[in-house]
C-alpha cells in the first residue's frame, strides 16, 4: 500500500521559512512525479511545486523566488523549502506523487496534508 507520510508543518512568523518533507513508502514501481499542493480556506488546491524523476521542475511563476524543491530519488522522499512566508502561505499542505506501474498504468497519490499558518 503506497503511503506519503509529510513532516515539518507548524507555526511560523511573516518573513520566516519552513521546510516540508514528505517520503513515499509502499511502491516499487517508478515515481515519476512528486511534489506539493496547498489548499487554503475557501480556496481550490494549487501547485506549489514538483519535480520529476529527470530532475526537471515545474514551479509556478507566483512561487519562484521563494519556494524551491528537492527529491531524493534514492530515498524516495521530496523536500519543499518555504523562504519569506506571508499570511497567503497559510494553507494545507499536500505531498503528490505519479507513480507509473509496469503496465504503464498511472496513479496519483496524496499525504493527509499538513497545516503551515504564518501568523505573528
Amino acid at each position: 500500500q503506497v503511503q506519503l507520510l509529510e513532516y515539518g508543518g507548524g507555526l511560523v512568523q511573516p518573513g520566516g521559512s519552513l521546510r516540508l518533507s514528505c517520503a513515499v513508502s509502499g511502491s516499487s514501481d517508478e515515481i515519476y512525479v512528486m511534489g506539493w499542493y496547498r489548499q487554503a480556506p475557501g480556496k481550490e488546491r494549487e501547485l506549489v511545486a514538483a519535480q520529476m524523476k529527470s530532475g526537471a521542475r515545474n514551479i509556478p511563476e507566483s512561487m519562484r523566488g521563494r519556494f524551491a524543491i528537492s527529491r531524493d530519488n534514492a530515498r524516495n522522499t521530496v523536500d519543499l523549502q518555504m523562504n519569506g512566508l506571508t499570511a497567503e502561505d497559510t494553507a494545507v499542505y499536500y505531498c503528490h506523487a505519479k507513480i507509473i506501474d509496469a503496465m504503464t498504468s498511472v496513479y496519483e497519490y496524496w499525504g493527509q496534508g499538513t497545516q503551515v499558518t504564518v501568523s505573528s
